[in-house]
C-alpha cells in the first residue's frame, strides 16, 4: 500500500474525532450557559452536560495511544450512545452525533490493521 495512504488512514481519525470531541465540547458548555445568566458563571454551573463529552476526549486518547482499544471504546461508546439517545426515533440526531464516533472507531482499527501489516 502507498505510504500517503497509510499516513492518511493513520491521521484522518484522529484530527477528525479531535475536532469533533472539542466541538462537541465547547456547545456543550455553551449551550445552556444563558441559562444560569451569560458569562464565566453560567459556563460553569452548564458544565455538569459537557461531562459526556469530556469522557470522549479520555477516549479519544486512549484512542491516540492505543489504536485497537481506543477503536473498540469508540465502537462501544457509539452503541451506548445509540441506545441511550434512543437513537432509533431520531435518527437525524444518530447521523449527527454517534454515526462519526463509530465511523472514526472503526478507522482506527484498520488504522492498526494496516500498521501491523
Amino acid at each position: 500500500m502507498k505510504n500517503y495512504i497509510k499516513k492518511t488512514i493513520y491521521w484522518l481519525p484522529r484530527i477528525v474525532i479531535l475536532i469533533f470531541a472539542i466541538l462537541i465540547l465547547i456547545f456543550a458548555l455553551l449551550s445552556g450557559a444563558a441559562d444560569y445568566g451569560n458569562g464565566l458563571t453560567g459556563i460553569l454551573k452548564n458544565s455538569p452536560n459537557a461531562i459526556p463529552w469530556l469522557i470522549l476526549l479520555v477516549i479519544v486518547y486512549v484512542a491516540w495511544r492505543w489504536e485497537k482499544i481506543g477503536g473498540w471504546l469508540l465502537i462501544t461508546i457509539a452503541i451506548i450512545s445509540f441506545i441511550f439517545f434512543n437513537g432509533w426515533e431520531n435518527i437525524s440526531t444518530s447521523l449527527i452525533l454517534i454515526l462519526p464516533i463509530l465511523i472514526v472507531g472503526i478507522l482506527f482499527l484498520v488504522s492498526n490493521r494496516i500498521r501491523r501489516l
